[in-house]
């Protein structure tokens, strides 16, 4: 085979130019699936699974999608908020004894819970340690009262969620949203992979990259991704330690489909083929306004919902670290999920979404 890889898949009729923006920025390993009312309109793949370009990209490769995973444990609470379980505005420690910051769950939910950082230094080891750094959360002060700022809790909005989801329920985070989410939507993703052999090894996309992702020294970006180490280490990226590990604020590995039917369902008001996993009021709170204005993590000014980031253009999902998306166009129908093993920005997905706008829809 030769060192590089053309485009493979499908599109659907009018949606040409979104292959042209797919195959005009190649990432050596890259997937886009785009779905319209539920349906495959775009499925492409490009390049290889590994660094060493001897394992095809094909249909199930799953990559690791950094925060793109975070609705996805956000779902996995308001499935218990569904079911009468849970309430927004209970503050956490109704529910998990001992959790001493007076926040909600719905503060939890919108990053404004004032615990970005775990706050006990660690090594890369702890990731392991699903009850050690749980129990950190807990004791810890948040750096601002709860609901007043918002910034995006980049590590620990997995560890906070899925706590919660596993005092509640009993099984853990990634039980839970193996067999009430992924397993109903057959959705192929999970938390602690399971199939190491089908996932693609990160790289980054140039040398000064990882230096240029760390933030400014003393930032809050900079503080809240340096403990514990490894998110940005390729050594731990890429090894047992991640991909075994449960860390579903970053270390959700999926397929591009998997994501895009995840937002299908959404967008269906919480049904895919016809299986309901959410009332469609709850879907509408999702997706509602919980918090505008400034996020401290990100660095400008931001609309969360109840675990998704909303756009002016009316738009909403999640990005993640290297220039991986999901997202939903409820004005188009469309459910989009872009990833890649190549940690960069996201001027790929910039061009797939402009694409994607030049396409005429027939109703």
């Amino acid at each position: 085979m030769s060192a590089d890889r053309n485009v493979d898949g499908f599109v659907a009729g009018g949606y040409e130019p979104v292959r042209e923006a797919f195959a005009a920025g190649p990432r050596s390993g890259s997937a886009l699936a785009v779905r319209r009312h539920g349906e495959v309109v775009v499925d492409l793949r490009e390049g290889w699974a590994d660094a060493g370009r001897t394992r095809p990209w094909v249909t199930d490769t799953m990559v690791n999608v950094y925060s793109v995973g975070k609705p996805v444990i956000a779902l996995a609470v308001l499935l218990l908020v569904d079911r009468g379980l849970v309430g927004l505005d209970d503050p956490i420690a109704r529910h998990w004894p001992g959790f001493t910051t007076a926040a909600s769950v719905r503060q939890l939910l919108t990053h404004t819970a004032g615990l970005p950082y775990f706050p006990v230094p660690r090594d890369a080891s702890a990731w392991r340690d699903w009850d050690l750094l749980c129990a950190d959360l807990a004791a810890a002060s948040p750096e601002w009262p709860p609901g007043t700022v918002a910034a995006e809790h980049a590590l620990t909005y997995g560890h906070l969620l899925g706590e919660l989801v596993r005092r509640v329920d009993g099984r853990s985070p990634e039980r839970f949203v193996a067999e009430e989410i992924a397993g109903p939507w057959r959705l192929d993703l999970g938390f602690g992979a399971t199939e190491p052999a089908r996932c693609a090894d990160l790289e980054f996309d140039r040398p000064d990259r990882p230096e240029e992702l760390l933030g400014e020294p003393g930032s809050v970006h900079a503080r809240a991704i340096a403990n514990p180490p490894g998110s940005r280490d390729l050594a731990v990226l890429n090894g047992d330690l991640w991909r075994r590990s449960v860390i579903p604020a970053v270390n959700l590995h999926a397929t591009a489909d998997s994501l895009a039917r995840f937002y299908a369902g959404l967008l269906a008001g919480g049904v895919l083929d016809g299986h309901r996993l959410l009332r469609a009021e709850l879907v509408a709170d999702l997706v509602t306004p919980h918090f505008s204005g400034p996020d401290l993590f990100i660095g400008q000014s931001t609309t969360w919902g109840l675990g998704v980031q909303l756009e002016p253009d009316g738009t909403w999902g999640m990005g993640g670290l290297g220039g991986n998306a999901a997202w939903a166009d409820p004005a188009t129908g469309h459910a989009i999920a872009y990833v890649t093993r190549r940690i960069g920005d996201f001027e790929r997905v910039g061009a797939v979404d402009k694409a994607l706008s030049s396409v005429r829809l027939l109703t």
